[in-house]
C-alpha cells in the first residue's frame, strides 16, 4: 500500500450530519484532521481486508507447505532450543 501520512491535502465537498457536525464543532474537535485519520485507518483496514482475500490460496498453500517443510531456517533458532 502507498505511504499516506506525508500526502498532500486535497479540499473535497462532504455531506455530514448536521447535528453532528455541530456538536464536533462544540467540542473543539478538528473535523477535518478526524475525518482524515478515520478514513485513513479504514481504507488500510479495507485495502488489508481485500489483499487476505485476494491472497488466501496462496497463504493456505504457503501454510501447509511450512506445517509439512517446517520453517527453513528452524535449525538456525537457537532461542527455541530448550535448555
Amino acid at each position: 500500500m502507498l505511504p499516506t501520512r506525508d500526502a498532500a491535502k486535497r479540499a473535497i465537498n462532504l455531506s455530514l450530519n448536521a447535528k453532528v457536525i455541530d456538536t464536533a464543532r462544540a467540542l473543539g474537535m478538528n473535523i477535518s484532521q478526524t475525518v482524515d485519520q478515520l478514513l485513513a485507518a479504514e481504507v488500510e483496514r479495507l485495502y488489508w481486508q481485500r489483499w487476505n482475500e485476494g491472497n488466501q490460496k496462496a497463504i493456505a498453500h504457503y501454510n501447509a507447505r511450512i506445517a509439512k517443510e517446517g520453517l527453513p531456517l528452524a535449525r538456525y533458532r537457537s532461542f527455541m532450543k530448550g535448555g
